[in-house]
């Protein structure tokens, strides 16, 4: 790849530093503790959970499979990006927006209640060790697999963040990137206009790889975002990975409803995924 000459600014500010795990660990039942669970905004919640093995082993990128308490009657696990992970504390945090009755039923989930969890799970994010200089594009909930990604690379790299959401009011982890990306390489887009650029992600993403290039672009949120996102990478020979949301009932690869179509053929979500290169997926 050529790289441009312009300069840039620095975009990683070191304070508040997390201390993510070491990763890599096999996915493993874990009985947690709730810290915390409320809103954010309006119909998007965070759960804060005990969950040491999880915080130590988990990968950017990477999810749990959970079952939620007293709900007998659904008996299938619902699958939950990590946001967050802190080995030194065990913690981690998960954001989730209310669209049925389990995560409705997740909402009254209080401190001190027991959540059976498996994790971590799946492939994470994989960024090539000598990429400087990256590009993040999330729209809506789709930042929560990002936040930890952002919160991994070196001090030397140069992040930009393209954030996505409704409105102002939905976007609930702005102040938590702004630890690890600074202004000038924050991007910020909502549909009304209501804060930063009144347009959708892939304009600025358009706009940010016409006027320089990227080694690396990771992207999450609505399917028909990173479908337009993969085809701006491809267009511009950067390498891009794309995490996708398919339904999933056992989390571990063996029931098949959550197949992605690729050039390899069919892949689970789950375990071969749910993070892929964006030129092996078949849109």
């Amino acid at each position: 790849m050529v790289m441009s000459d312009m300069t840039y600014p620095a975009c990683n500010a070191d304070n508040n530093r997390m201390e993510p795990g070491l990763g890599g660990g096999q996915p493993r039942q874990e009985f947690c503790s709730v810290l915390d669970n409320g809103f954010m905004a309006e119909s998007i919640a965070k759960i804060r959970l005990l969950a040491p093995y999880v915080a130590e082993n988990c990968h950017p990128g990477q999810f749990v499979h959970l079952r939620l308490p007293n709900l007998e009657a659904h008996i299938l696990r619902r699958p939950f990006s990590v946001y967050a992970a802190d080995a030194r504390s065990g913690e981690i945090q998960l954001l989730y927006q209310t669209v049925g009755a389990g995560t409705e039923h997740l909402t009254t989930v209080g401190r001190g209640a027991q959540i059976d969890v498996i994790g971590p799970i799946g492939r994470g994010w994989q960024p090539q060790p000598s990429a400087k200089r990256v590009l993040l594009v999330g729209g809506g909930l789709g930042v929560a697999p990002l936040y930890m990604l952002a919160a991994s690379f070196r001090t030397d790299v140069e992040v930009h963040l393209v954030m996505g959401a409704q409105s102002a009011d939905r976007l609930i982890c702005r102040e938590p990137f702004s630890t690890y990306i600074t202004e000038p390489c924050l991007h910020i887009t909502t549909d009304d206009g209501s804060a930063g650029q009144h347009c959708f992600t892939t304009k600025v993403v358009k706009d940010l790889l016409d006027e320089g290039s990227f080694d690396y672009i990771a992207t999450c949120g609505p399917e028909a975002m990173q479908k337009a996102v993969a085809a701006l990478a491809a267009e511009h020979k950067t390498v891009c990975e794309v995490s996708l949301e398919r339904r999933m009932a056992c989390g571990i690869g063996a029931c098949l409803s959550c197949m992605v179509e690729t050039i390899n053929g069919p892949q689970r979500a789950c375990v071969d995924g749910p993070v892929f290169s964006a030129l092996e997926v078949i849109w």
